[in-house]
């Protein structure tokens, strides 16, 4: 992997890295990766860590095609970091919650497709992180839980509306009453997943699913990131209004017409059908 610039701190996985950058960054090509590196407190996200991934998203979304965004050490994230938090006033608490609606909104809303590495504890705010990406790749060691309702808290991250779209209200619900932890393979039947891979491989499947999307029209990117999910809150008649103009915008730019041609002279990559067993 060619690295084109790393952050103070260089190692993710160095304990040291905690009193140090909380969010790496490496270019590799077209592809961003972004690393959460409070490994000593499992990637638990600080005021510190919220205001380095701001910086670091904006970037990406600046020289990147595509980004990937994975935890190092054991775990991807174990949420909100509760030490900061429990001193906080009300209006303190808000004023958080709605920085990372912002954050987050930067990456469920950029220019270009994020997806997220999972592994280890994907709990609480780190759930709400891993749910702004596009897609999502879990290991088999990934956990999926929201234990807010036990630490006397709620989600502030989102959560109320990008994981109770993915996996429904009465899942949501259940994690949040119950302390439920949910395995990968539930996480994926639920939708919080759309890869489960084998432990440790999370990493190099997200790189991949990178790199393909990285090669896609930049235009037609953008109007799945963007367009798609706003279609999902419109009525059926406005949705397939809306998809005909952006329809016809994106098959009108230059680079969907080369690759329309391109096809059509049958020089054009072919779709890489599954053999079986992949899911």
């Amino acid at each position: 992997m060619s690295k084109s610039e790393k952050p103070a701190g260089a190692r993710p996985e160095n304990p040291a890295d905690d009193e140090r950058e909380p969010v790496g960054y490496v270019l590799d090509g077209d592809v961003a990766i972004v690393t959460l590196q409070r490994s000593q407190k499992r990637n638990a996200i600080s005021d510190r860590m919220v205001e380095a991934l701001a910086v670091t998203v904006q970037r990406a979304d600046g020289e990147a095609k595509a980004a990937v965004i994975r935890g190092a050490g054991d775990h991807f994230c174990a949420g909100l970091d509760l030490a900061e938090h429990v001193d906080k006033t009300p209006i303190e608490g808000v004023r958080g919650s709605r920085r990372w609606h912002a954050i987050f909104d930067m990456i469920e809303h950029g220019s270009i497709p994020w997806i997220s590495a999972l592994h280890g504890a994907v709990i609480g705010g780190g759930l709400e992180l891993a749910a702004s990406t596009h897609i999502r790749v879990a290991d088999r060691g990934a956990f999926f839980a929201l234990p807010e309702g036990q630490r006397g808290i709620f989600v502030g991250g989102g959560g109320s509306v990008r994981i109770a779209r993915l996996m429904g209200v009465a899942r949501m619900t259940d994690l949040m009453l119950t302390g439920r932890v949910a395995s990968a393979d539930e996480a994926a039947s639920w939708n919080l997943a759309q890869y489960v891979v084998d432990e440790g491989a999370a990493l190099a499947k997200a790189c991949e699913l990178a790199r393909k999307a990285a090669g896609n029209a930049e235009l037609s990117n953008y109007a799945v990131i963007n367009a798609l999910p706003r279609i999902q809150d419109m009525s059926r008649a406005d949705g397939l209004f809306v998809e005909s103009f952006i329809s016809s915008f994106t098959a009108a730019s230059p680079e969907a017409e080369a690759r329309l041609r391109a096809f059509l002279e049958k020089r054009a990559v072919r779709l890489d059908v599954p053999r079986g067993g992949d899911k």
